[in-house]
């Protein structure tokens, strides 16, 4: 029987963005033999629940919004996106069941800046370096990222030490103040970006990068690996549960 993994919709106000960006987390999940679940943003809080509750891991995508910056009590940079009340209300039942269930969590861009700041953290709101992180196409290897070594990123991705690999790149805002029981296992070399952090609580799988690693996956063997772990991970913490 394949891993159920939620997910869910992209961005509320935005429908032709949500239904464009969608499918390619949908088909990499699928590759690795998983069964992706879409939870739809409007769903009641009860209906979420119960589909969530019968999910073995959660992947937390990428958005067109921005986390609201009073959530970590910042004052609102002026390029700072729209918020995404629906997308917040699901984020809120998806974190708190994976922390509940010890479900393995992976967070993609606006994924990982949920969750980071769903531990206490803050963002930095816009990225102002000589660096592009932000690419005309969401495809293009914009940047390298060096890896921690002895990390969860680094054994899953094959890197040993402090490798370094190419990612995508297409955001405007980054972890600043990391949250509780969360590390830094990437940045950019470049500007010293984060660009990945991990849970550091022990028997729970935490990884979050802000790459979209869905979008290169085809052609990538580093983003492949990164949801083929999302996938084994699922299978294991099924079995711990029987």
């Amino acid at each position: 029987m394949k891993p159920r993994i939620v997910i869910p919709e992209l961005c509320s106000y935005d429908p032709e963005y949500s239904g464009r960006a969608l499918p390619p987390y949908l088909r990499a999940i699928e590759a690795c033999l998983g069964e992706p679940v879409v939870l739809p943003l409007a769903l009641a809080p009860e209906e979420m629940a119960r589909r969530i509750a019968g999910c073995s891991a959660i992947l937390l995508p990428g958005s067109k919004a921005d986390v609201d910056p009073q959530k970590y009590n910042a004052p609102r940079h002026e390029k700072t996106a729209p918020a995404d009340p629906l997308r917040d209300g699901a984020e809120e039942l998806l974190l708190q069941d994976a922390y509940n269930m010890r479900k393995p969590l992976f967070g993609i861009c606006y994924g990982l800046q949920s969750l980071n700041v769903w531990r206490t953290g803050t963002l930095l709101q816009h990225i102002e370096t000589r660096v592009t992180h932000s690419t005309r196409r969401g495809d293009e290897f914009a940047h390298q990222v060096v890896l921690e070594p002895e990390s969860l990123l680094g054994r899953e991705m094959g890197v040993r030490g402090h490798g370094a690999v190419p990612v995508n790149s297409t955001h405007h805002q980054a972890a600043e103040q990391i949250g509780d029981g969360l590390r830094v296992v990437a940045r950019c070399p470049d500007d010293g970006i984060i660009e990945a952090i991990e849970g550091t609580l022990p028997g729970h799988e935490v990884l979050a990068v802000q790459w979209h690693p869905e979008r290169s996956f085809d052609r990538d063997r580093f983003s492949r690996r990164l949801f083929e772990w999302l996938v084994k991970a699922a299978k294991r913490w099924v079995e711990q549960q029987l």
